[in-house]
């Protein structure tokens, strides 16, 4: 326990000790192409790592990447749920422009048979059109049928499951499956699937965790031995539910009380663990010094899942700042500033159009981004942001939740309430209201909020069959309320 406490706390001082002026330290890139990693973890709460203030959950590897990149204090991803969010972050543009702003509900191999519009060019296609080796290894959620899947959009190789989630124990999960099997079940429980490594199923044998970990070491490997640079989507399912842990991590967080925050933290820790292993891969096979490494989550931290997200507002599913404000930083030696902290704003749809400037791909005739490349203003310390807004919006039975923010400002509504503004740089927490001392404001983003809302598509999947029979019968979204200013 005391050496637990005693890495935590040389990480945690040595991050925090680190310049927050993004304006120093300024590089020039090498003119070779970067290899790019992304590592995605699944309802990470935004105070969940130690380079964002964890007082319980170590994270010494992240840490150390962290403290030798530069920390995003105002990242944002586009969507307060998983599905959405990671349609953004593959096509680029918002979700519910293309219909995309419910998650594919379980099984939609089975049920639905539908998946991300092939319309989409991914990221991961622009990037291997441009010779890149690429590969994901984890979760995927945007479409489990032919035409959909990862090796039909532009990935080389995969190694994970299809679906929105999986349980972490292959001995618990292959028995339940085999079970489900025997029993003449059809349709079963895509969190028991087995895995599946380019479109076949494979027997895994280690905590899921471990194994995503340990495929993405492969896969540098391999990459290593070819003259292209890789483009690597670790897409962990960690810490998502269901809540399981190895007894071993468990055991390192025996002084935290609440079970769910145990096991919770002992997922999170097992993510760090990994990191570990794909950095010290990277340093074997002389690619670290050339990879940009990209770390956040696809959303904020559920807080009934042992999750927090402090000192942020509600978490996942909500459109305060809790929902969709998460932990990131970038990392690449000698060219991301070493020991800085960011506060301008940055959106994971930002990724698409600055991964192709990096990689000199691109990008397809006609298709029309919602990000945008952000690398210069980057590395000379400036905000790609200023006067322009960035939204959330999540639907519920009757109404939406919608958010935006331009510069410090954000205009809020809620739980069908009246909107509300904050300044969300003084007041992470979104607790004084601002609407009556400034209202011109508030009535300006409200505005912009609703002539985004003008671009969204009839939603083409509910992620169940219940909310989309109420859609249709509520005669959703009803837009004409949701941005009057009571």
């Amino acid at each position: 326990m005391k050496l637990l406490r005693l890495i935590f706390c040389t990480f945690y001082l040595t991050v925090f000790s680190c310049s927050a002026n993004t304006s120093t330290n300024k590089k020039t890139p090498p003119p070779t192409k970067p290899n790019i990693l992304v590592i995605l973890c699944d309802d990470l709460g935004y105070s969940d790592v130690g380079f964002n203030g964890s007082k319980d959950i170590p994270t010494p590897n992240l840490d150390k990447l962290a403290k030798n990149g530069t920390i995003f204090s105002s990242a944002y991803v586009t969507h307060p749920f998983c599905g959405p969010s990671r349609t953004s972050l593959m096509t680029g543009v918002y979700a519910h422009k293309i219909g995309a702003q419910f998650n594919l509900p379980p099984n939609s191999g089975e049920t639905i048979k539908k998946g991300i519009s092939t319309k989409e060019t991914f990221i991961s296609k622009v990037l291997n059109d441009a010779g890149y080796y690429t590969g994901i290894m984890g979760k995927w959620h945007l479409g489990s049928n032919e035409g959909y899947r990862p090796n039909e959009r532009g990935f080389d190789e995969f190694y994970g499951f299809l679906g929105g989630g999986h349980n972490y124990f292959p001995e618990q999960y292959r028995a339940a499956y085999a079970r489900q099997k025997k029993n003449g079940n059809k349709i079963i429980w895509d969190y028991l699937h087995p895995l599946e490594y380019n479109g076949k199923p494979v027997k895994e044998t280690e905590y899921v965790t471990d194994a995503l970990s340990r495929e993405a070491v492969t896969f540098i490997d391999k990459a290593s031995k070819k003259e292209d640079p890789f483009f690597l989507y670790l897409s962990y399912n960690a810490p998502h539910t269901p809540l399981e842990a190895k007894e071993e991590d468990l055991k390192l967080f025996q002084h935290i009380k609440d079970k769910k925050r145990r096991t919770y933290a002992a997922m999170v820790y097992a993510v760090d663990r990994g990191v570990k292993k794909v950095v010290e891969s990277l340093k074997a096979t002389n690619q670290f010094d050339n990879t940009l490494i990209v770390f956040f989550s696809d959303n904020g931290g559920k807080t009934k899942a042992g999750a927090t997200n402090f000192p942020l507002r509600e978490g996942k599913g909500s459109t305060c700042e809790g929902g969709f404000r998460v932990p990131m930083f970038f990392h690449w030696p000698n060219v991301v500033p070493a020991g800085a902290i960011n506060n301008n704003p940055i959106s994971a749809l930002d990724f698409y159009p600055t991964f192709a400037h990096l990689a000199g791909a691109k990008i397809p005739e006609g298709k029309k981004l919602d990000g945008k490349n952000i690398w210069k203003n980057f590395i000379e310390g400036k905000n790609s942001y200023t006067n322009e807004p960035i939204f959330v919006l999540r639907h519920r039975l009757k109404f939406s939740d919608v958010g935006v923010r331009k510069n410090e400002f954000k205009a809020l509504k809620i739980y069908n309430q009246t909107w509300k503004l904050y300044d969300v740089t003084k007041d992470k927490g979104e607790k004084i209201d601002l609407s009556k001392k400034y209202p011109n404001i508030l009535k300006d983003l409200v505005q912009e909020a609703e002539k985004w809302s003008k671009t969204h598509q009839e939603p083409k999947w509910w992620h169940d069959k219940k909310t989309g029979i109420q859609w249709k019968e509520e005669k959703m979204p009803h837009f004409n309320e949701t941005f009057k200013i009571k």
